[in-house]
């Protein structure tokens, strides 16, 4: 969601040598950006504050003398390492009173920009430009050359029938998880028509992996804590369809140019839409979402139960093909 924001940014600067203060875990993403000079570690825990750490982070980057920083986070904390490293234009939006660090903090206009990436992508303006003013490119990643035969080497997997991928998983909590057994339906309803079925996910989405597995009649191949976020990048990008939950997954497939069928809960795809003309919005829009709570509060979850696999599988159109892999490479 932030990949808008960095090709607006380059646009502007096609000079600029632009950097990305992020943690560990979404470096791979980053990697696959072409306007992404370097990537430096956050080394900095959610809510942790440690203040003499950036402090002395901030200090560190200094030496870099960076022109400009773009602070996504709304919180105090993640404004004192710009502050820390001296740069004198930084801009990002109101939140936990951080205005007198921030050079350019701006109040968020909600309807004027309703979505996360929209939010980030206006930040790549000076605050006079208006949202009509431009469009929010849509996130478009690389896939590294030659990366994927050794990967499915790896992994003893083939592509000689076209893959279906399930991606289960969700971190923010149960209430963004589409049912396991509707999941290993679906994977049924695939597997007729000829298609592998894989799974995808980190080491948490394991046990649901093998919880759809066992329920489809080991029919699919879990790949869920096997894979690094760079081989699922790579892997995604040559599957013919993936069903997937309001998540980080679902927003990789969509930037490697991939049929997606994204299913809501308790979230609202009003707000973290998946970026990508060919993605269906699947929803049941009931009176109680999206509600944004972690568990359902009225016990029922029925915003994802009566989203059944039949109704999910009539978005997935597209005939019995080989599967194609994006004609991008690392040099592009």
């Amino acid at each position: 969601m932030t990949h808008g924001l960095l090709m607006l940014l380059k646009a502007q600067y096609p000079e600029a040598i632009i950097d990305v203060f992020a943690s560990n875990g979404v470096a791979a993403v980053y990697r696959r950006m072409p306007e992404v000079s370097n990537i430096i570690d956050n080394p900095f825990a959610h809510g942790a504050l440690r203040f003499k750490a950036r402090r002395s982070c901030g200090k560190a980057l200094a030496a870099n003398h960076y022109d400009l920083a773009i602070v996504l986070p709304n919180s105090f904390k993640s404004a004192l390492v710009p502050w820390f490293a001296n740069i004198k234009n930084s801009r990002g939006f109101r939140g936990e009173k951080r205005g007198w660090i921030l050079q350019d903090c701006r109040d968020l206009d909600e309807i004027a920009l309703p979505t996360m990436a929209a939010r980030f992508a206006a930040l790549a303006f000076a605050r006079n430009v208006k949202e009509n003013q431009y469009t929010v490119p849509n996130p478009c990643l690389r896939i590294a050359d030659n990366a994927l035969a050794p990967i499915l080497a790896r992994l003893s997997i083939n592509l000689e029938n076209p893959v279906i991928a399930l991606c289960p998983g969700a971190e923010y909590g149960p209430a963004k998880r589409w049912p396991t057994a509707h999941f290993a339906q679906l994977a049924k309803l695939q597997a007729a028509r000829g298609y592998q079925v894989w799974i995808f996910g980190g080491k948490n989405d394991r046990a649901i992996g093998d919880e759809i597995n066992r329920l489809s009649g080991d029919i699919c191949r879990n790949l869920a804590g096997e894979t690094s976020l760079d081989d699922a990048i790579d892997l995604l990008s040559c599957v013919s369809h993936v069903i997937t939950n309001d998540s980080g997954l679902m927003h990789v497939a969509c930037a490697v140019n991939v049929p997606v069928s994204a299913l809501y809960g308790s979230s609202s795809p009003s707000f973290t839409p998946p970026l990508s003309p060919t993605a269906h919005i699947l929803s049941l829009n009931l009176s109680c979402s999206p509600c944004f709570k972690r568990e359902c509060p009225l016990g029922h979850f029925d915003c994802l139960n009566k989203l059944d696999a039949v109704t999910v599988n009539k978005t997935i159109a597209i005939p019995l093909a080989p599967p194609r892999v994006l004609p991008f490479s690392s040099q592009s």
